[in-house]
């Protein structure tokens, strides 16, 4: 069972925004997911979130030893960069 942290996308044309999620890696990009541990909104505006993860549930799956893909790295370090509120 390999796991990895990807994105799911959701949202309708040209306005997606996706879940980061626990998923195996056979499973369509779409299809069943272990759990969802984020969202990712690049099109936010005013004051919402453009990202929101759940750092603990990401080390906790880290730790078992599900991949993050490279976007997914991406958007964790950005996460770690940014000021706590």
């Amino acid at each position: 069972m390999a796991l990895r942290i990807r994105l799911q996308r959701q949202g309708r044309v040209h306005h997606p925004f996706y879940r980061v999620v626990v998923a195996e890696s056979r499973f369509s990009r779409n299809g069943r997911y272990v759990e969802s541990i984020g969202i990712y909104e690049p099109q936010a505006k005013g004051k919402a979130s453009e990202l929101s993860l759940n750092m603990d549930r990401i080390i906790h799956w880290t730790e078992k030893g599900a991949k993050a893909t490279d976007t997914v790295a991406w958007l964790i370090s950005k996460a770690k960069s940014l000021p706590h509120a």
